[in-house]
């Protein structure tokens, strides 16, 4: 199975392999999911493939069924793989970051999405199969690993106020993720600032971007309906690092944007 890019479906060989390797042990889905402390019906999911699998998954297939690294490697693939091949490259340089700015007129920033808000967003892409959609919400998911690794990058997101009232999924979704935000600008090396409707018009209005750097190289990700493009020409760096800084100017203080934010999730919260 191969998706619109014509890479392997990561889900559809992690299943075959599953399943194989499981057959081969002489075990029943619900006596390899008793092995791995996981229930049968998520092993059938995951073989047939209404279900991504999650690392400790792999880990543990790979305990019980004699395989070291390989349902890990798998599900590597099952992370990667759905990315669009323009995204790849930033993903890459994303995971290594050690400082990462990010400005998001229109949605939550993927690293702070929870799990119900982000399959609302990608299921509105037109034409996403049930597998394609499954696909990529693990992979966005697994992009969030680099949050709780140790030293973690220092991730500043700043967003529009009308991020926050525009509702993705049903109301509890967007009461869930709004408190999520709330409880994520907590941690010391997130901040997150609301640039306020009352601004009008601003420079962030033309489109979403991010500045990922480490200690040597630093790079801009600008991405359109369709492709994304990433930017190393240090005018193009200095020009995009000085519409954040604008940005960040017209943000409100952290516990001002955070007050902001909870008052928002009240609202969702009382919505039909």
């Amino acid at each position: 199975m191969r998706n619109r890019e014509g890479d392997a479906s990561g889900l559809a060989l992690f299943a075959a392999e599953l399943a194989a390797h499981r057959a081969r042990a002489g075990l029943s889905q619900d006596e390899l999911g008793s092995q791995i402390s996981y229930s049968g019906s998520l092993v059938a999911m995951i073989e047939s493939m209404r279900r991504a699998p999650q690392l400790d998954f792999a880990k543990r297939c790979d305990e019980a069924l004699s395989t070291p690294g390989t349902f890990v490697r798998l599900q590597h693939h099952t992370r990667t793989t759905p990315l669009p091949s323009w995204f790849r490259p930033y993903a890459e340089i994303e995971s290594t970051a050690t400082q990462i700015r990010s400005w998001q007129p229109m949605v939550i920033d993927g690293l702070l999405q929870t799990e119900d808000y982000a399959r609302a967003i990608l299921a509105a892409e037109p034409n996403t199969t049930e597998l394609e959609l499954e696909e990529r919400l693990a992979a966005r998911m697994a992009r969030q690993v680099i949050l709780d690794r140790p030293g973690p990058p220092v991730l500043w997101v700043l967003m529009d106020e009308a991020v926050l009232m525009r509702r993705v999924g049903t109301a509890k979704i967007m009461y869930d993720q709004l408190l999520h935000l709330a409880d994520m600008s907590r941690r010391p090396n997130i901040t997150v600032g609301m640039v306020p409707l009352a601004t009008g018009a601003h420079c962030g209005l033309l489109g979403a971007f991010a500045i990922a750097e480490d200690d040597t190289n630093r790079v801009v990700f600008m991405e359109t309906p369709d492709v994304g493009v990433i930017a190393e020409h240090p005018p193009t760096i200095a020009h995009i690092a000085h519409t954040f800084d604008s940005l960040h100017a017209e943000a409100l203080p952290r516990s001002a944007s955070r007050d902001l934010i909870t008052k928002r999730a009240e609202g969702h919260d009382r919505s039909d």
